[in-house]
């Protein structure tokens, strides 16, 4: 296991995010200042740290959901306002339509592009076919369960084909059985679709499971203080969880965590 610290610039050619001096505050209190970050293509990273350090803040500057006050964000080396992204929110019942079926849920982002019925249609249909997914799309989101719903949303955010995929905390409003399908369900889509997968988690077994990379968050002013890699094979299995490599990067990650808690 290799760590990189935090103040080590990183630059692959093949770099999917890139942000330079980032800044952003909330009512004259600055959550980060002059922040830098480089992601590389075909990872699937996770993004871990204390409560209230900005995590979901961060993904949502850099998907254009909320404004930053200074710095420069690229997406494969262009402003994102010229990317295509895809977004799954934390709370999936607020974010499907509940007066459109299943269907018309995961191809709205064709149909606000312009696209027309029959060709999001086939889109549709060759993205559930693609990841197997069986459900009759003619219902409407209300008569699925909490996970089934949020398999939904992550079709609608994959439907456009985006350049990356980001996920605000995907399992945090799921019961444990479901998250093991929907955790399951993404990694099949990662490992399909090689897409790069950037993911807001507030469990830490999740955000070493799942994750390429690791990324180790500090309280306010935030800052990166570690990136942790975990390469263990895929598709990864509940077997995973009890290696050797799992549980000594999950135990090097948490030291990390509660230092940083400590300070």
């Amino acid at each position: 296991m290799v760590e990189v610290n935090a103040h080590t610039r990183i630059a692959p050619p093949d770099a999917c995010v890139q942000i330079e001096g980032l800044c952003k505050s909330f009512s004259g209190q600055v959550l980060y200042e002059d922040f830098d970050l480089t992601l590389p293509n075909h990872q699937f990273v996770s993004i871990f740290g204390p409560n209230g350090c900005g995590k979901s803040t961060l993904i949502n500057m850099i998907s254009g959901l909320i404004p930053f006050d200074r710095g420069t964000i690229l997406i494969n080396g262009k402003p994102m306002r010229r990317s295509r992204i895809g977004y799954v929110f934390q709370n999936y019942r607020d974010s499907l339509f509940p007066w459109m079926s299943a269907f018309d849920n995961i191809a709205y982002p064709l149909k606000v592009k312009g696209m027309s019925q029959r060709d999001c249609r086939d889109r549709v249909e060759q993205l559930i076919e693609t990841f197997n997914i069986r459900l009759d799309l003619k219902r409407y989101p209300y008569s699925f369960s909490g996970g089934q719903q949020q398999l939904i949303s992550i079709l609608r955010a994959l439907v456009a084909d985006p350049e990356v995929l980001f996920l605000d905390e995907p399992f945090s409003a799921l019961d444990f059985e479901t998250t093991l399908f929907v955790r399951d369900k993404l990694q099949e889509i990662f490992m399909t679709a090689n897409l790069p997968m950037l993911m807001v988690v507030h469990n830490l077994e999740e955000a070493v499971y799942l994750a390429d990379t690791v990324l180790l968050l500090s309280k306010r002013p935030t800052h990166l203080v570690a990136r942790v890699p975990f390469d263990a094979p895929r598709p990864r299995t509940p077997d995973t969880l009890s290696s050797p490599e799992f549980i000594s990067v999950s135990r090097h990650c948490l030291d990390i965590f509660q230092e940083e808690m400590r300070k």
